[in-house]
């Protein structure tokens, strides 16, 4: 039966379509048979503690670890499963966008939220090139306005903004003349794709290398010389700022660099509003990092521009699509998807100059693409902390509650009025006695702002969207140090403790909310994260001590209970690895990402969770700190080749280089075993020979860092000692104890 035209004519002009993913039905088939091997493992575990074959304390320990982690094992897998029954793939139609919104006047306004704190850890001219490609969008310029949140007050990054807002009235023109895609300068400058060269293309790359030699020259000066100030309106600005002021104490400091009412292009088009914001900070005030910073700025744009969409982006994820915006309005404009109650749209993250093979698994595949698309089949992905487009009304409490940002923007944003207000509002004690940070704005008391605060607004019964276009829509810098990555996680770590154990708990709390309670549980997987390292940990080293001590702790290979191992170790990992494949990964990939799995458990997993139970205590630990986006070319060479970059001696490493040790020697002693004696001789022991095995396949970059390489980024001579004397105590230990 033929549609009617009114019908082909709806589903022309939809804006979006949305795609069950194909493997769906095996998923739903595969849980229940893999849940029933799960039971039956935990059944023996405590059937074991319970009526056990041997009375020894050793026996009765070593079964209560392996309990414990499969318990663990067994919670985050079923966490897992919820974003595999229904996940979805969607697709925007850009091209229809018009039918619904009928003029571009009417495509509603977008305010950027970009966030730096420290010039030298974020160079600013990074920060420039992510704001030039947002202003670049192919959207009406007076419906754009880039607000940057600079929280270290620094003169630096303002002053490459003021050179910025000067190139933009050249760059912006020119991209739109020629359709340029790639509208980070840097990136359109710096890429061999065949770029036209002709004399415009030579002038604009002219001014932005002038451009880019000032901001690095005055980053380097640690100031900003007088050489460098243009005219009384600069002199003005920079006068503002005072030796005395730090990153920690300093007033507010708003600057309009470019006002789209008044300030033109060369073309004579409209310029999009660039506003510089450093909120006011002092040392006797919270300030609840970047979160606070994004609050500054949902009060400071009301003020403003009050636009009624809000895109966060990060210092160093610019644009990599200039139709971004308007792939987002696809799902915000999309009456179907319900306005009143949809909040954000979340682009992924993705990141460019990571290695072939992606040693760091950088890209996140899982948490960024896989278990987005599984979770839009409910109440929608988490927010990642950017690339996101919020409703602002999303901020202002529950879809039924009455409250909203309903400021009504009065002149120009250069006018004495607003500017008064807007400082007010970034004042530090503004928030004293107010809901915001507990039921406004982005959500106070997780380092994990991002996870937190868009897991808050699903319990509050808001939706979201993942939209993962093929272009990316942004890319950014990923961590190609070893111990940068794993600090960056370590303190994900913490704030995603921070929200399992809060009041507002994902176990208790989100289960029993609006957003229902798969998606709550969902929320687990994330929430509890660092208790990885607790089966990491246990397999890591457990069955191959058992196993230097001539003990087995798995059935014999005569035992029918020996088969449920490599069900469910193949299982999981053949289920993960195909999820991984069918978001675009490689194999290769796929190994590394399993590989750094059990680095995280052995380091920022274990780490992240002490910190977090000293800070619960009220021990001082080691505060926020930045990851650095300056790179050395040195090590972006060896990360280029593949190789992993120690380099520092950190307690980070020293648990998993005694895993790799003990496994290396355990799994010597069981093939020496073999050897000697043949494997009836080895009946019991080999299950823990493969572990050990796999363990030492796993860990063959960290044999390559301690004991081949000879470049600055091997594994530390001090870091290797303190591993091997550490780990012969760990033996002797084991040996005593596996001796009652």
């Amino acid at each position: 039966m033929e549609d009617d035209p009114t019908t082909r004519r709806r589903r022309s002009s939809a804006l979006h379509t949305a795609d069950r993913w194909p493997i769906t039905p095996f998923n739903r088939l595969f849980a229940p048979i893999y849940l029933l091997a799960v039971l039956a493992l935990l059944y023996r575990h405590v059937t074991n503690l319970l009526v056990p074959a041997t009375s020894s304390p050793s026996s009765f320990t070593t079964t209560l670890a392996l309990l414990v982690a499969d318990l663990v094992l067994a919670f985050m897998w079923a966490t897992t499963q919820v974003f595999r029954m229904n996940p979805i793939r969607r697709r925007e139609a850009v091209e229809n966008l018009n039918d619904v919104v009928a003029e571009e006047g009417e495509l509603p306004g977008v305010d950027v939220f970009i966030c730096t704190a420290d010039p030298y850890k974020e160079p600013p001219l990074g920060v420039v090139n992510t704001a030039l490609s947002v202003m670049a969008y192919d959207y009406p310029r007076d419906r754009l306005a880039v607000y940057v949140s600079d929280d270290g007050g620094s003169a630096l990054t303002l002053f490459a903004f003021v050179e910025a807002a000067k190139f933009a009235a050249r760059w912006l023109p020119f991209c739109e003349r020629n359709r340029v895609v790639e509208r980070n300068p840097a990136v359109y400058f710096g890429s061999n794709r065949g770029h036209p060269v002709d004399g415009e293309v030579e002038e604009i790359k002219t001014m932005y290398e002038s451009m880019k030699h000032k901001v690095e020259h005055v980053v380097e000066a640690g100031k900003v010389d007088d050489q460098f100030i243009d005219g009384p309106k600069e002199q003005e600005a920079f006068g503002k700022w005072s030796d005395k002021f730090t990153k920690h104490n300093h007033p507010t400091f708003i600057q309009v660099l470019l006002d789209s009412k008044n300030d033109k292009d060369v073309d004579g088009h409209v310029m999009p509003n660039l506003i510089y914001v450093s909120r006011e900070k002092s040392s006797t005030s919270q300030h609840h990092f970047k979160a606070g910073a994004l609050n500054v700025l949902l009060r400071v744009s009301a003020t403003m521009t009050n636009q009624p969409i809000v895109l966060t982006l990060d210092c160093d994820m610019y644009s990599n699509d200039p139709a971004t915006p308007r792939r987002a309005m696809c799902y915000l404009c999309d009456p179907k998807l319900g306005p009143e109650n949809s909040a954000f749209v979340q682009f992924p993250q993705k990141y460019h100059g990571i290695n072939e093979n992606d040693i760091y698994a950088g890209e996140f595949q899982r948490l960024f693409q896989a278990m987005p698309m599984g979770a839009d089949g409910l109440c929608g992905p988490h927010h990642v902390g950017t690339g996101c487009f919020f409703r602002r009304r999303a901020f202002f409490g529950s879809p039924s509650s009455p409250v909203g940002p309903d400021h009504v923007v009065g002149g120009s944003v250069r006018s004495g009025s607003v500017l008064e207000l807007a400082h007010r509002v970034a004042e530090c004690g503004y928030e004293n006695q107010t809901s915001w940070g507990s039921k406004i704005g982005y959500r106070y008391g997780s380092l994990v702002e991002d996870y937190y605060t868009g897991y808050r607004l699903h319990c509050e019964g808001w939706k979201s969207v993942f939209c993962c276009p093929q272009r990316p829509a942004f890319l950014g810098d990923a961590p190609i140090s070893l111990a940068d990555m794993l600090n960056q996680q370590k303190r994900w770590d913490i704030g995603l403790l921070e929200v399992a154990f809060s009041r507002f708990s994902t176990l208790t709390y989100g289960v029993r909310s609006s957003a229902g309670f798969l998606m709550g549980f969902g929320y687990c997987q994330n929430a509890f994260w660092p208790s990885w390292s607790i089966p990491v940990i246990v397999y890591s080293f457990l069955p191959q001590l058992a196993l230097l001590n001539g003990l087995h702790i798995f059935p014999k290979a005569t035992e029918p209970w020996f088969w449920l191992y490599p069900f469910l170790f193949l299982g999981a990992y053949a289920q993960d690895m195909l999820d991984f494949l069918l978001v675009g990964g490689t194999f290769q990939r796929w190994w590394n990402e399993q590989r750094i799995w059990t680095v995280r458990g052995l380091s920022c997993f274990l780490f992240g969770g002490f910190d977090f139970v000293l800070k619960s205590l009220g021990v001082s630990t080691k505060g926020f700190s930045l990851t650095s986006k300056v790179v050395d070319e040195e090590q972006r060479q060896r990360y280029e080749k593949g190789m992993f970059e120690f380099g520092v001696s950190s307690p980070i490493f020293l648990p998993m280089a005694m895993a790799a040790l003990i496994n290396l020697v355990s799994f010597g002693f069981g093939l020496g075993r073999v050897l000697t004696g043949g494997w009836w001789n080895v009946e019991g022991l080999v299950l823990q020979i493969v572990l050990s095995g796999f363990g030492v396949l796993n860990s063959v970059p960290i044999y390559e860092a301690m004991v081949v390489r000879r470049d600055p980024g091997k594994f530390p001579a001090r870091g290797s000692f303190a591993a091997v004397v550490v780990s012969v105590v760990l033996c002797s230990l084991a040996s005593v104890m596996f001796s009652f």
